[in-house]
C-alpha cells in the first residue's frame, strides 16, 4: 500500500509540475516531438528500404547459359557441382526448347519465326537458372560457375544488384546513425529543462528532505514527469506515422517509382512503428530526467 501510494503522489506531483512549469514542459515536449518525427521517418525509411533491399535479393538469379553440344553427362556433372556450394539456394533446369517454348508465349510478334526453329536450327541454349543465399556474395558465386566445364557464359546483372544493395544498405545504417544522434540531444535538452524545473523547487526538495522523504520518494516525481513529457512528445509523432503513411501507400498504391520498388503495407506496420515511437520517447524521457536527478539533486 506504501508503494502505491508514493507512486500516485509522484504521478500526482509530477503533473502538477508539467502544468506548473508549461514553458519549461512545453520546450521539452517541442524537443521530443521534432525528434520523434524525425525518427519516426527514419524508422519508415529504414524498414522500407530493408523490404526493397529483401525483394531485389529475393528476385536476383544467376542464368548459367550451356554450350550448345554439351552431354548428358556433362549436364549432371554440373549439376553436382552445384549442388556443393554453399550459396546456392536452389536451381532451375530448361532445356533449349522450353526456352523457345516460354519465348513463344511472351512474345506474339516472333512467335511465328520463333516456332518454326526445329531441335537442330534452334540456336538457344539450355539453361540454369539459380537462386542464391548471399547476395553480397553474388560476384564469386557466379565466376564459379562459369569456370565449371559445359558454361557457356554466365549472367545476373554484374555491378548493377551489387550498387543497389550496397546503396539501400548504406541509406538503412545513416537513418539509423541519424536517429540514434537525435536522441543524444534530445537526452540533453531534457537534462537541460528538468535541470531549470529542480533549480525552481529547490526550496521544495529542501523541505521534503528536512521531513525525512526517501531517496525514492524526492527522485520519483521527476522521473515520471520525463516519462509524461515523452509521452505528450510522442503523440504527434503516432500520428503522422498511422495516417501520413497510410496516406503515402494508398496515392503511391503500394509502389514507389518501379513495380521492383514496393513499400512495406501499412498494417501492422504503422502500429508496430508507432509503438516503437511511443516507448523511445518515454525512455528519451525517463533517461533525461533521472540524469537531471542524479546530477542536480544531491540526495
Amino acid at each position: 500500500m506504501k508503494s502505491c501510494r508514493t507512486i500516485y503522489r509522484s504521478m500526482r506531483d509530477a503533473l502538477k509540475s508539467v502544468v506548473r512549469n508549461f514553458s519549461l514542459s512545453l520546450a521539452s515536449i517541442t524537443c521530443i516531438t521534432i525528434t520523434l518525427v524525425i525518427i519516426a521517418a527514419a524508422l519508415l525509411i529504414a524498414d522500407n528500404v530493408k523490404n526493397f533491399t529483401d525483394e531485389i535479393e529475393k528476385d536476383v538469379t544467376i542464368v548459367a547459359f550451356l554450350d550448345s553440344d554439351v552431354d548428358d553427362q556433362t549436364k549432371e556433372d554440373f549439376e553436382t557441382s552445384i549442388k556443393k556450394n554453399t550459396n546456392i539456394e536452389t536451381f532451375d533446369y530448361k532445356s533449349k526448347e522450353d526456352v523457345k517454348e516460354d519465348m513463344i508465349k511472351e512474345n506474339e510478334t516472333f512467335s511465328k519465326v520463333i516456332s518454326g526453329w526445329d531441335k537442330d536450327s534452334n540456336p538457344l541454349m539450355d539453361t540454369y537458372t539459380i537462386k542464391v543465399h548471399d547476395v553480397s556474395k553474388i560476384k564469386s558465386t557466379a565466376k564459379e560457375i562459369e569456370s565449371t566445364k559445359g558454361v557457356n557464359s554466365v549472367q545476373y546483372g554484374e555491378g548493377l544488384v551489387e550498387k543497389l544493395v550496397g546503396v539501400f544498405n548504406a541509406i538503412e545504417k545513416i537513418t539509423f546513425i541519424a536517429a540514434g544522434a537525435l536522441i543524444i540531444v534530445t537526452i540533453f535538452l531534457i537534462i537541460n529543462t528538468i535541470k531549470l524545473t529542480i533549480f525552481s523547487r529547490k526550496r521544495e526538495i529542501g523541505i521534503m528532505r528536512l521531513v525525512g522523504a526517501s531517496n525514492l520518494r524526492i527522485k520519483l516525481p521527476f522521473v515520471i514527469e520525463g516519462i509524461i513529457l515523452g509521452i505528450i512528445g510522442s503523440i504527434i509523432p503516432i500520428l503522422v506515422v498511422v495516417f501520413g503513411y497510410s496516406t503515402m501507400y494508398d496515392y503511391f498504391n503500394g509502389v514507389l517509382f518501379s513495380p521492383v520498388i514496393k513499400l512495406v503495407k501499412p498494417m501492422p506496420f504503422v502500429m508496430n512503428t508507432s509503438i516503437i515511437v511511443l516507448i523511445i520517447g518515454m525512455i528519451v524521457g525517463m533517461i533525461g530526467s533521472a540524469r537531471a536527478v542524479r546530477r542536480y539533486v544531491k540526495v
